[in-house]
């Protein structure tokens, strides 16, 4: 089954706002429109010329925020030897995780687990591969709320980000390198969602990938919950200047590409 945007036109709308600190009287004036005609776009009656206003309002691409209200544009499908996608419920929502293989070693990685590690570990089983590694994105309990279990089960190190510290996995920075097998996995600080974001990028398989939890979802991100600015600046420096070929693969959401949200991602495109 196709797993749907993250967010709709409402909730991308309102991280630019939050972000921006702009009250609804604010955006309206800014975008010369009455706070009822505001109002009611927010609360989901989508229509192009007054989303269009907003976007420009706040700093977002029109013509890519219209095209995710108007529900015609949803990245390609990705599918990818060595990279496997694991989708799990968590409270209302569902959260992603991801192990990566190199298929001569048998090594693997995860990064972050999801609600349930079990699909990871019935992997590593049915491929016969050993798990050397376990990368968190961040540490939000949705990315995190089987890590015991899969230390315990695979005795793999876990590792995080050094701003953002969890007890039982190892503190790294920004510029890390690691080897799996013929696979590199490099480290990029991508904070603004949260104070130690971090986003593992993959090379050795046939086309690169990066891991970005929260960073940027397919068509939004995850919200500067620390910092907007931040989240904004540390996106285009760190991920968008990868490869357009570059699979995403976000907290949430689809994956998606480097060359997709350069085109299609509001707060993003140009």
């Amino acid at each position: 089954m196709r797993i749907p945007l993250e967010d709709n036109f409402t909730d991308i709308l309102g991280k630019a706002q939050r972000g921006l600190r702009v009250s609804d009287s604010e955006l309206a004036s800014k975008a010369a429109l009455d706070i009822e005609t505001v109002q009611r776009l927010r609360a989901g009656d989508f229509e192009n010329a007054t989303a269009g206003r907003l976007a420009a309002a706040l700093g977002l691409n029109a013509r890519a925020l219209v095209d995710i209200g108007e529900k015609i544009w949803q990245p390609r499908d990705v599918a990818l030897d060595g990279l496997a996608m694991f989708n799990t419920p968590f409270d209302d929502m569902t959260v992603n995780a991801y192990v990566v293989w190199d298929a001569e070693a048998r090594e693997a990685a995860a990064f972050d687990t999801g609600s349930d590690c079990g699909p990871m570990l019935q992997l590593l089983e049915k491929e016969k591969l050993t798990l050397k590694f376990i990368f968190l994105t961040h540490t939000h309990g949705d990315h995190v709320f089987d890590i015991d279990r899969l230390r315990t089960k695979t005795e793999a190190p876990a590792y995080v980000s050094r701003r953002e510290p969890l007890e039982g996995a190892e503190a790294i920075d920004e510029g890390a390198r690691f080897h799996l097998g013929k696979l590199t996995i490099e480290t990029r600080l991508t904070w603004g969602h949260s104070r130690g974001g971090m986003t593992y990028v993959v090379r050795g398989l046939t086309q690169p990938v990066a891991i970005v939890g929260d960073a940027i979802f397919a068509g939004s991100m995850g919200g500067g919950m620390v910092s907007y600015a931040d989240a904004l600046r540390t996106n285009r420096e760190q991920i968008l200047t990868l490869p357009d070929e570059t699979i995403l693969c976000p907290g949430h959401g689809p994956m998606t590409t480097v060359g997709e949200e350069k085109k299609h991602n509001p707060f993003f495109a140009e």
